[in-house]
């Protein structure tokens, strides 16, 4: 049997090398029975995912891990250490959302099993158990809940969440969605859950689905957090159709200008606080007239929008809501006009503990691998664990062409240099992150 690290060892060449191989055969088994003419889909609870779920699950199988899973249906293949205690656990998710690509959350279940593939070729037993976990439903197109897996796994989703929140497409309940897959939402309703305290650290690789590391030139980065949002997804302006050329302006109700308003408005809030320092994002993804209804020669009555804004600051939270509110009210005077926002959702911003920071930083530069520490500005299961006290990290791939699309582009030399990070990092113990 060959010695873990000790405490506070650094990587050498001596190190257990990641199985690449493993990873990229399944990366391409997943592009073949996921994907499309035109990118991948795997829905929450759907096809797609469970087909990942049992491909991975198969793997386990054959390198000897053990396998559990849990009552919201979240996977967990574990590789036994040399003391019994809290695990780590290498954590994402394998749903994705509709046309993405095959990288977002795959590489950070796949770079577990490459880890613990290395480790039992070379015959090396970890300090603690190590766990893979394959997280259900993070993506939150598919239901209007952010991370639902892992908010499942800790107890956290309600019970009007699973009997009123419905699938895109088929309308199903998320709680039949979870059932019908398997799980089990009786356990889920009576709150029973992980426990954070038998969780020693909780890391997750994941590509970067911005573009810092490409115009960077990293292979790597190290997240310091993970940004939290509020949004509202079905959000309505309401004013009143009217003949384009014989409605003066002062008598227009025109909802077009007024959400174009609302969005210029809050763009300048950006710039300004940006200006300041404050970390933000502002994105209305969705604005649309009824093309049933609306024409080239009619004003605008009605218009559907969203808005999604995202920061590592619950105070730059509160003061963007503020500035929406206002806003709303300042154009509904100006415009005559009504905003129905619609129900807020959101997601809590989350720091990385600082310790697993830095010892990921110290490896990377002990391998010689040149690493970007920097802020996440999507959401991620690593900001549940981090809000359950559970000490978490990061570890970003670097990915040509962002993410959400199918031409998302990361190397498998870059996947393998976060995979050796990844490897020294579960070699070291992690007491000390306690």
């Amino acid at each position: 049997m060959t010695p873990a690290m000790s405490l506070g060892a650094r990587p050498s060449s001596a190190d257990p090398k990641p199985d690449v191989a493993l990873a990229t055969r399944l990366f391409a088994e997943l592009r073949m029975r996921t994907g499309g003419p035109r990118g991948i889909t795997r829905a929450s609870y759907g096809l797609g995912e469970q087909i990942a779920h049992d491909m991975v699950r198969r793997e386990a199988r054959r390198l000897g891990l053990e396998s559990r899973i849990d009552a919201g249906c979240n996977l967990y293949m574990t590789m036994r250490g040399q003391r019994p205690g809290p695990a780590i656990i290498i954590g994402s998710h394998l749903d994705s959302v509709p046309l993405g690509g095959n990288y977002d959350g795959a590489a950070g279940v796949l770079a577990g099993l490459a880890v613990l593939s290395g480790y039992i070729s070379a015959g090396v037993v970890p300090p603690q158990d190590i766990t893979i976990m394959a997280i259900r439903a993070e993506e939150s197109t598919w239901f209007s809940a952010s991370y639902i897996g892992s908010r499942a796994a800790f107890g956290q989703l309600t019970r009007s969440e699973l009997d009123t929140v419905l699938r895109v497409g088929d309308r199903v309940a998320l709680g039949r969605a979870i059932d019908a897959a398997g799980g089990d939402t009786a356990v889920l309703r009576a709150g029973k859950t992980l426990d954070p305290a038998q969780v020693a650290a909780f890391i997750e690789p994941h590509i970067e689905q911005g573009p810092v590391l490409v115009a960077r030139n990293r292979p790597v980065g190290i997240v310091t957090g993970i940004r939290g949002s509020f949004r509202h997804r079905q959000a309505v302006c309401t004013g009143a159709y009217a003949h384009s050329g014989a409605t003066p302006r002062e008598n227009r109700q025109d909802a077009v200008m007024a959400a174009a308003r609302l969005a210029v408005r809050l763009d300048d809030a950006w710039t300004r606080l940006a200006a300041q320092g404050y970390d933000l994002t502002v994105t209305f993804g969705q604005l649309a007239t009824d093309a049933s209804e609306a024409a080239f020669s009619k004003v605008a009555g009605r218009v559907e929008f969203s808005v999604d804004i995202r920061s590592q600051s619950h105070a730059t939270l509160n003061m963007m809501r503020a500035e929406l509110h206002q806003a709303v009210t300042d154009i509904e005077t100006l415009q005559k006009v009504r905003f129905d926002l619609g129900k807020e959702t959101g997601s809590e911003p989350a720091l990385m503990d600082r310790q697993a920071i830095a010892d990921l930083a110290e490896i990377a530069a002990a391998q010689g691998i040149a690493a970007e520490v920097m802020p996440c500005g999507a959401g991620h299961d690593a900001a549940v664990f981090a809000q359950m006290g559970v000490p978490t990290g990061m570890l970003f791939i670097r990915n040509r062409n962002g993410s959400h699309n199918p031409d998302e582009a990361m190397e498998i030399e870059d996947f393998a240099e976060a995979a050796r990070i990844l490897s020294a990092f579960c070699l070291m113990d992690t007491r000390r992150l306690r």
